[in-house]
């Protein structure tokens, strides 16, 4: 599970660094200089310890059989949809900065304890004051749990205008606070957080290390507890129960968003997401604005059906993508399909990304729907024909295909298909079923399925690629031995 997220403010002061601490793997790397590296002995193959190399973009690493550096090929949509993130930050961070000198404006000059780390020069008297400066500075970026490094090294042999590349793998410990604090002395404008399952125990100190106006990256693996599998490891790792049901993934990414909205809280800085998406096995999430303070009150039972609501969350409830940053994405996704091993895919999750409605937390599916009222299905260009003629808007969902995001309240839906069943009839069924109090009662609205030009597809293209191999997700931990398949499933 990615997420992606943008820190406003800033008002902690500066951590002093310690010295006394063991990396198992510290590199920086400088994307101004890179020079050519030399042929290892036994780097392709037979001999020095590394029997293969893996080849990702323009970077290529070694390999061994005993698992003792974790890499998931499968990753490899995680690393592509991080660089076009990266190079669109890059790019909007450099059109910021122009629009600042032009206006000449100095009202939204960065704070004094970091204002060296963005190059702003202070004038020591009221006339040079008139005419400071601030100069652009490459970003720094901080891959914490670097494992491979793969992805460091594509950062620094791929995107353009990267200051430094800092890559720290710290056995994912107890000590992982103590490294983000010691291998660098000044804040860091991007901060990737990747880690083996959940990154609760590190989110605590991903967003103090974040400086304002950087991005934070986050990764999740650990879909069988954000997605109901065990309510109550959820609720101890992320303050959040989760329900179960066909919204369970786009449940999950709340979740993790409202538990990082939570930990920046407690340090005085507020978020705004810019991507959350679901892929595979995992989510990855990125943000940036503050909730208003509200506790709306939720009767015991439904009105529609009678029956007690099941309560899950909190989650996080605001808008998950930033439009403009999801075309902005997406356009340089386009632009270097080249660039990219996982193109078809990262292209098609943006582009469902790109037109999902931004305010409809979670979503309908229709075949639930008539399964409770026991009906025959409506086409889904029927559905959302009803839909956009009463008044409302309808999407797809990059998280399930047969799901639709809408802003049409429930009222309004059920009132929807019980006009649907009036013209094609069901069965009636005695007793307290749920779909039998939902139809005795007659519709407020009565639905409309002429069609509406316009499906939910906007642009001719895939929305759901199929994974590229068998057995492609979640990998053997590093330093345990991979679990050999039967030869009859090979």
């Amino acid at each position: 599970m990615p997420l992606a997220f943008r820190f406003s403010r800033i008002l902690n002061p500066r951590l002093n660094p310690s010295t006394n601490l063991g990396l198992a793997l510290a590199s920086s790397f400088s994307s101004s200089s890179r020079p050519e590296q030399p042929e290892l002995p036994g780097a392709r193959g037979g001999g020095g310890g590394f029997p293969a190399t893996i080849r990702e973009g323009r970077a290529e690493i070694f390999a061994d059989d005993s698992n003792s550096v974790f890499y998931n090929k499968a990753q490899v949509n995680n690393r592509d949809l991080s660089i076009a993130v990266l190079r669109s930050f890059i790019s909007r961070r450099r059109e910021e900065h122009d629009i600042q000198l032009r206006r000449g404006s100095h009202a939204e000059l960065p704070p004094k304890h970091h204002a060296e780390e963005l190059g702003h020069i202070r004038g020591s008297s009221e006339d040079k004051a008139l005419s400071e400066e601030i100069s652009y500075r490459a970003p720094k970026v901080l891959e914490a749990l670097a494992a491979s490094g793969l992805r460091a090294i594509r950062y620094a042999l791929e995107v353009d205008g990267i200051g430094e590349v800092i890559a720290v793998d710290n056995n994912e410990g107890n000590n992982y606070n103590l490294a983000t604090h010691t291998i660098y002395k000044k804040l860091v404008f991007k901060v990737d957080l990747d880690p083996y399952g959940s990154p609760a125990a590190f989110l605590d100190s991903a967003v103090q290390c974040v400086a304002d106006g950087g991005i934070l990256m986050c990764s999740a693996t650990d879909m069988a507890v954000l997605a109901g599998g065990n309510a109550e490891v959820c609720f101890s790792k992320y303050g959040s129960y989760p329900l179960k049901g066909k919204h369970c993934h786009e449940m999950a990414l709340r979740i993790l968003l409202a538990c990082i909205e939570s930990h920046a809280i407690r340090h005085k800085r507020y978020i705004v997401p810019i991507i959350s998406v679901h892929m595979d096995f995992y989510i990855r999430d990125k943000r940036n604005i503050a909730l208003p303070n509200f506790s709306p009150l939720v009767p015991q039972e439904c009105a529609e059906c009678g029956h007690n609501f099941v309560m899950g969350g909190p989650i996080w409830s605001d808008p998950m993508h930033d439009k403009e940053w999801a075309a902005s994405i997406l356009s340089s996704i386009q632009a270097m399909s080249c660039a990219y091993s996982a193109y078809a895919k990262i292209s098609a999750i943006m582009t469902s990304v790109s037109e999902e409605l931004p305010k409809a937390p979670l979503f309908v599916s229709l075949h639930n729907l008539c399964a409770t009222l026991k009906c025959t299905n409506p086409t889904i260009a029927t559905f959302q024909s009803a839909i956009r003629n009463a008044g409302y808007q309808i999407s797809g969902s990059h998280v399930d295909p047969l799901a639709l995001k809408t802003d049409a309240p429930m009222s309004v839906i059920w009132d929807i298909m019980r006009c649907w069943v009036k013209i094609h009839a069901v069965k009636y069924r005695p007793g307290n079923h749920p779909g039998t109090r939902i139809l005795s009662q007659e519709p407020k609205l009565q639905a409309k399925f002429s069609h509406v030009p316009g499906g939910l597809a906007v642009q001719k293209s895939p929305r759901f690629v199929p994974n590229p191999e068998k057995y492609w997700g979640p990998k053997t931990k590093a330093g345990r031995q991979p679990k050999r398949l039967p030869v009859d499933n090979l």
